[in-house]
């Protein structure tokens, strides 16, 4: 299976208060885009690229969550054309709770080392074990590919993250990072930087969809214990600065749909709801 032994994980813990009322009783990535929950889009996309496991961190109403999604995501795909059969591929989902265990969201780096035990079990070896996927799991970006190409290229790169960064929308028009080619060959992929205030090189928003290496959730990147036992509340874009500082952070930019779907207004939009 390709991506074989490859976690990823799903940021699901947010208590989405630009999205009130509407989850006051429904946790944003539950609300319907399309048709179906917003997060489903990016499990069967996950699940399409043949991660071996899936990781969600929960808090705000994390048990509608669980009962939702469940133990597993089945992906129903052709199987060999001569046998003309349909095999269904089990995908296994493991929930880190932090509601349940700390009583609110630890933000996204806290959140990450919290479930890095699940994301890369220290008796896994290879490069492919220390290295994942991670996206937000209220982001509709319905055209992204978790592609086993980018995640070989990462594996076998120096690098601590690779992040895919989208022009700036409306709501955030001064960007977060810029991307520097790096090298004739790079094919759109540079070193992402996080520019002074006087740059005039373009920024870039960054799209929350990134590939990561254990060791930036490790010293001396990151002082948190591993599993975080005691709930330490972090932010990742230091540990990307940091990071960065070193050219340990490399970039693309992503130019298809992808919509950060943070108020009642985007959520109307993406649905095709006239306001």
């Amino acid at each position: 299976m390709p991506g074989a032994g490859v976690a990823a994980m799903v940021l699901a813990a947010g208590r989405g208060e630009r999205m009130r009322p509407l989850t006051d009783t429904t946790p944003k990535p539950l609300l319907l885009v399309r048709g179906k929950p917003l997060m489903q889009w990016s499990l069967e996309a996950l699940a399409r690229a043949g991660v071996s496991r899936i990781v969600i961190n929960t808090a705000w109403l994390e048990s509608r969550i669980t009962a939702y999604f469940g133990s597993h995501i089945a992906l129903n795909s052709p199987s060999d054309g001569r046998k003309k059969l349909s095999k269904q591929e089990q995908i296994p989902i493991f929930y880190s709770c932090e509601g349940r265990d700390f009583g609110a969201a630890l933000e996204t780096a806290g959140g990450i080392v919290r479930a890095l035990p699940l994301l890369c079990p220290p008796d896994t070896r290879g490069p492919q074990a220390e290295v994942f996927w991670l996206c937000a799991g209220d982001v509709f970006a319905p055209d992204f590919e978790f592609a086993p190409s980018a995640l070989e290229r990462f594996a076998a790169s120096d690098k601590l993250a690779h992040l895919w960064l989208v022009p700036n929308p409306a709501h955030n028009p001064s960007g977060d990072f810029a991307l520097v080619p790096e090298g004739e060959d790079a094919d759109g992929v540079g070193l992402a930087i996080d520019p002074a205030a006087h740059d005039s090189r373009p920024r870039y928003t960054y799209s929350t969809i990134g590939l990561y290496r254990r060791q930036l959730f490790e010293p001396p990147w990151c002082d948190i214990a591993c599993g975080n036992p005691h709930g330490v509340k972090a932010a990742l874009a230091p540990l990307l600065r940091k990071a960065m500082q070193t050219g340990g952070v490399s970039a693309e930019v992503y130019h298809r749909l992808w919509v950060d779907v943070g108020s009642p207004e985007r959520l109307q939009l993406i649905n095709g709801v006239r306001t």
